[in-house]
């Protein structure tokens, strides 16, 4: 495999992991922080608005994940691609552990 199939890969992840708490939160019906809220990033979006986004982002991660060529049989591909779900959750659990606090007053 090329270097940019792993990148790919990795990126897939990252996508993937961006899809579940726009995905969970949209179909709960409860508004979540996403880039369309007014200010962007810093103000709640509808349910709706979250469901949406969440599917891009799994459209994206499936793209991502066939370019990169992303298979059970390559260890190292599947270790790439949840190094990428890691980081991003971790990133998501940094930004949104105040959210209730931050992003309330942008109502």
């Amino acid at each position: 495999m090329q270097w940019y199939n792993y990148f790919s890969g990795f990126f897939a992840g990252m996508f993937l992991a961006n899809f579940v708490p726009h995905f969970v939160k949209g179909i709960a019906g409860d508004s979540f922080p996403s880039p369309f809220a007014r200010p962007p990033g810093k103000a709640l979006s509808s349910p709706l608005v979250n469901v949406l986004w969440a599917l891009l982002n799994l459209i994206i991660s499936y793209l991502l994940f066939r370019f990169g060529n992303v298979a059970f049989k390559d260890n190292l591909s599947i270790i790439i691609c949840f190094t990428g779900f890691i980081s991003m959750s971790i990133i998501n659990a940094k930004v949104f552990v105040h959210k209730d606090k931050h992003f309330t007053n942008f109502k």
